[in-house]
């Protein structure tokens, strides 16, 4: 498969939407929207939008147990919004009215909606996620649009006898906001979080990741050797947009997070220090996605268009497909990627079909057949005979005598000079192509000069398409610089030789 064609993202693993669907009706803002709906009952009267007036808003955060003084009646109207936007409440307005949100006025009536009985037992775990999904768009919207105490920073709107709020005295253009560049932002947040995600070990398994660390991912250019103080500052600022944002996304179970510590923003009057101790790092915020939340993430970015896949997508798909794709992913990722193609299949036809889609001269067989090789590993002892009928095979045959081997086979026969030199050549130029030039490679490459007696001078001549480009990074990699200069005199005969 070309290079081109293979996946944007290495897949991701996901529960079965059963887990994933319970996590969404456990979430607390989802929970509360669905306690509000199925409160709302045959109907209650409501405001303009849909609004909760005071007696109901009071009434409703009593019934969800929450603290009418505090920050209750804010957080009912949060899940109460919720309800409305994803279809748990349904609105009806009064006939002939006249909504205005300046009236405390009742224009409408609330009832139960249709949706409320697919998101609590008449649905399919699908039916729930969607409904999750469909409420998580209308909290992302929120979370992208700043306070309006935010919004009026500086601006100084004319403001009635009894408190409200002139709409018509605010300069729409001297607010500072954008609403396309601030759902920009916080999409690359949740593109990044993803990213990390499926691509460091230690954020897979659940670790967190700083504040500080997420919001230089978006600021600091990647060739930027050290920050500026400008963009320090750009930093510190994105760091406590982000909490703002992320408060608001906990309570939808997309997120896992801990707070920015108020204390440290008293202490330093606003402006976060430049470079927190690492002991210190969890005060700045520490977050991560939930496997939810890696679901909604995934979901949002194939919907614009970007390759996301999940483990076991590549199940049903040819060993070719398989080959091609998974190396690219990490090693992790790769070996439950190619568990899952196993799973329906005889071993030994399965070991037969990775060994012909292993073959090939193009600029993907090499990487193509370090996947095999993993592959093959997986199928233990039952792809034995699949692995000796290739003994003979020049692409294929020292590949199979280590595979051989490692099961403990007997009756190996030992590879000539040449199937050696070729298999050295093929899995270098996997390893480049897939990882670079790692720091790990060059105590390789050194060893097995140290090994062999003249290797370069037999290098060269090895039939295999990337015997130049390979012996052309050794020179770059080897740390002994006559070794080097060998390694560029052997690439250089080796591309004379081919051209000949």
């Amino acid at each position: 498969m070309p290079g081109d064609e293979r996946p944007a993202l290495p897949p991701v693993r996901l529960p079965a939407d059963a887990d994933l669907a319970r996590d969404a009706l456990a979430a607390p803002l989802f929970a509360r929207a669905v306690r509000l709906a199925r409160w709302a009952g045959p109907g209650i009267r409501v405001g303009a939008g849909g609004e909760l007036l005071g007696g109901q808003l009071k009434e409703a955060t009593v019934h969800l147990d929450l603290d009418d003084g505090g920050e209750g009646p804010a957080e009912v109207s949060e899940a109460w919004n919720l309800a409305v936007d994803t279809g748990l409440v349904e609105i009806e307005e009064d006939e002939g009215a006249e909504p205005s949100l300046e009236s405390d006025e009742p224009v409408a009536t609330a009832t139960v909606g249709e949706e409320l009985d697919r998101l609590t037992g008449g649905g399919s775990p699908q039916d729930v996620l969607d409904i999750w999904q469909s409420g998580l768009e209308s909290v992302l919207a929120d979370a992208a649009t700043p306070s309006l105490e935010d919004l009026l920073d500086g601006l100084d709107p004319a403001v009635s006898e009894d408190g409200r709020l002139d709409p018509d005295s605010i300069d729409l253009d001297a607010l500072d906001w954008n609403p396309e560049d601030e759902s920009e932002f916080l999409d690359g947040v949740l593109g990044n979080l993803y990213l990390l995600s499926v691509t460091d070990p230690a954020v897979t398994e659940g670790a967190m990741v700083p504040l500080p660390v997420l919001a230089a991912s978006l600021i600091v250019p990647e060739d930027m050797e050290e920050p500026t103080d400008e963009v320090l500052e750009e930093v510190s600022a994105a760091m406590m947009r982000l909490d703002d944002q992320f408060r608001i996304l906990e309570p939808t179970g997309l997120i896992a997070y801990q707070p920015v510590d108020e204390a440290l923003t008293q202490e330093s009057e606003g402006d976060l220090p430049d470079e927190p101790d690492d002991e210190d790092v969890s005060r700045y915020g520490m977050v991560r996605l939930t496997p939810l939340g890696m679901y909604g993430v995934r979901e949002r970015m194939r919907d614009a268009g970007v390759d996301a896949p999940v483990i076991g997508d590549l199940a049903g798909e040819s060993a070719e497909t398989l080959l091609g794709a998974v190396p690219s992913f990490p090693e992790d990722s790769a070996r439950l990627e190619i568990e899952q193609w196993l799973a329906d299949r005889v071993r030994l036809d399965a070991a037969r079909e990775l060994l012909a889609a292993g073959q090939g001269s193009d600029k993907d067989a090499p990487a193509r057949r370090l996947a095999c090789q993993l592959a093959l590993s997986l199928t233990g002892s039952q792809g034995e005979p699949a692995l000796r009928e290739v003994l003979d095979d020049r692409e294929l045959g020292g590949l199979a005598r280590v595979l051989l081997v490692e099961l403990g086979a007997s009756d190996v026969p030992q590879p000539d000079e040449a199937m050696v030199f070729w298999l050295t050549i093929d899995t270098l130029a996997a390893q480049l192509a897939t990882a670079g030039e790692p720091e790990g490679l060059q105590s390789l490459v050194q060893g097995l000069v140290d090994q062999h007696t003249g290797f370069f001078d037999k290098a060269w001549q090895v039939d295999h398409p990337s015997t130049a480009y390979v012996l052309e990074a050794m020179g770059r990699i080897h740390p002994d610089k006559g070794a080097a200069k060998e390694a560029r005199k052997a690439a250089f005969k080796a591309r004379s030789h081919t051209r000949d």
